[in-house]
């Protein structure tokens, strides 16, 4: 949805977020190539205070990492720290927990998403 202002046409905040989390995406999600198992460190870019060392091992701690990094990671960060395995396996439950514009951002360009979430339903 574009607004019109006395600037000429401005973009909505959605577009806005959507566009931001779109150029973010990897080209295919077998890009997501980070490790499935261990202890990760995020650097200051992505997470600037509190936990930044996330046990992969620890359920809780992965969604921790992914959420933060899908909201906060750039295209490197995301095929770096993300893992596609790990990624589907936590779709159904992790696409309530992010926000609106990052799960469409990320079910627009790969289907399968949304089709892994609707088996688990």
């Amino acid at each position: 949805m574009v607004q019109e202002s006395s600037f000429g046409t401005t973009p909505s905040v959605a577009d806005v977020l959507h566009e931001r989390y779109a150029g973010r995406l990897p080209g295919a999600l077998e890009d997501l190539t980070g490790p499935e198992h261990g202890r990760v460190e995020l650097p200051l870019h992505i997470v600037w205070s509190g936990l930044r060392t996330y046990d992969l091992d620890r359920p809780r701690q992965r969604m921790g990492l992914y959420r933060t990094v899908l909201a906060e990671g750039q295209r490197a960060d995301i095929t770096h720290f993300l893992n596609r395995s790990l990624l589907l396996a936590q779709w159904p439950l992790m696409r309530t927990m992010i926000s609106r514009h990052v799960r469409e951002a990320w079910e627009t360009a790969f289907p399968e998403l949304e089709h892994q979430a609707s088996a688990a339903a």
